[in-house]
């Protein structure tokens, strides 16, 4: 049964939540002063109302930590430097999808008029589009250009709108997401904070849980991280062996921004990565592994905040799995050509993630994983495949791809 989302300011007077007799919990997020701080899973029995003072017990139990930080932020922001002003191209990469598009382009017009000392350029790309939707959607909408990659693959698409871009940074968010008001804000505070910074990355929390599909996936975390800013640089890290190569653990490729003369120094987009089927996945990991490589540091900011609308098929979600499997292997079996220094690290994360998703699968074949066996299953069977030599096979379809479209 779907979730309720509910938006909880916490500065203002809570009020009791009526759960509807179709619903069986409730996805809270909590707000101080307008900044995400918290994300609740909270199962409640269908037709129960859940008093103001129990969601004010959630929430300080979620977040009584983060009120005491955000106190202290703020007290450091008010005697702080002013806000670094960088130009911004915010690009949508999409692929006949016009009406998640609009969407889009209204959350980010929105945001970006809470800035408007910051010059915001959006940008659709529209990869090897079957019409003309997507053009007319972009066309109509003040303030966004519109340009045409026709090689089909999602880092064709990213490629496009590194080289179209005019900003200081890309900023990348998928065509199913809606940014919070305060996205712009928190990805230019994090800038203003980390001058040196070669990329960003955001929390991504679920727009609806409104299907089955949608709840499971965020039960098993979905695509949320904490609620505290991290910076992540180096080539080590003392409480992580495997660090930089465990490339999940720094956000995710549906709200992520890069300075653009690092994009161009590295070589843009690997396109045998994000290819679309069979191989939609891996590319937005390769990146965050470069930057790092590069030398440059990569900061996780919880208040560049995207809501992300997550499959709501069962069989579309097993599908999500499976790639992430075939995504993550094809990126360590490019890493492990690609960077020799680094080989021992590879080995030791895929014996590491091997081990892992089979004892999950044990799990959830003996019914005491948060997932069902036929939900677990095929991400470890999507990382076989991928050990199989799916990056070697992605090349040479890439290859082809370009020949002929040239």
């Amino acid at each position: 049964m779907p979730y309720l989302i509910a938006d909880v300011e916490l500065t203002t007077p809570l009020s009791p939540i009526d759960v509807p007799a179709t619903h069986s919990g409730i996805g809270f997020i909590f707000r101080l002063e307008g900044r995400a701080i918290g994300f609740l899973l909270h199962p409640v029995s269908p037709g129960r109302t859940v008093g103001a003072d129990e969601v004010e017990r959630l929430a300080t139990r979620q977040c009584g930590q983060r009120i005491l930080q955000e106190e202290s932020r703020r007290a450091v922001a008010a005697a702080g430097p002013p806000l670094v002003d960088p130009s911004v191209t915010v690009a949508i990469c999409t692929r006949n999808h016009p009406d998640l598009v609009a969407r889009c382009l209204a959350s980010l017009r929105a945001a970006a008029a809470r800035v408007p000392e910051c010059r915001v350029e959006l940008l659709v790309v529209d990869n090897a589009p079957p019409d003309e939707l997507t053009r007319e959607v972009a066309e109509s909408t003040p303030g966004v250009r519109y340009t045409r990659e026709p090689v089909p693959g999602l880092n064709f698409g990213r490629n496009r709108a590194m080289r179209e871009a005019t900003g200081t940074l890309v900023a990348y968010v998928d065509d199913d997401v809606v940014v919070d008001p305060r996205w712009l804000e928190g990805l230019l505070e994090a800038w203003r904070d980390n001058p040196d910074a070669g990329g960003f990355t955001g929390q991504v929390l679920p727009l609806e849980l409104e299907t089955d599909a949608q709840v499971l996936f965020e039960r098993r975390g979905g695509f949320r991280r904490a609620f505290e800013r991290i910076r992540w640089s180096g080539d080590s890290h003392p409480r992580n062996p495997l660090y930089p190569c465990n490339g999940g653990a720094f956000g995710a490729g549906a709200n992520m921004a890069f300075r653009r003369e690092l994009l161009l120094a590295l070589g843009g987009w690997d396109e045998a990565l994000d290819t679309g089927a069979p191989l939609p996945g891996g590319g937005d990991l390769d990146m965050f592994y470069r930057v790092l490589r590069a030398g440059r540091p990569l900061v996780y900011e919880p208040l560049y905040l995207a809501f992300h609308e997550h499959r709501r098929e069962y069989d579309k979600l097993r599908h999500q799995f499976y790639t992430w499997g075939t995504g993550f292997v094809a990126f360590i079996e490019k890493s492990y050509r690609t960077d020799p220094p680094m080989r021992a690290r590879w080995r030791r994360l895929i014996r590491w993630w091997l081990r892992a998703q089979t004892a999950r699968v044990w799990r959830a074949a003996r019914g005491r994983d948060s997932l069902p066996f036929d939900l677990v299953w095929p991400e470890l069977w999507g990382g076989i495949v991928g050990l199989s030599g799916e990056y070697r096979r992605s090349l040479r379809r890439v290859q082809r791809l370009r020949n002929a479209h040239r």
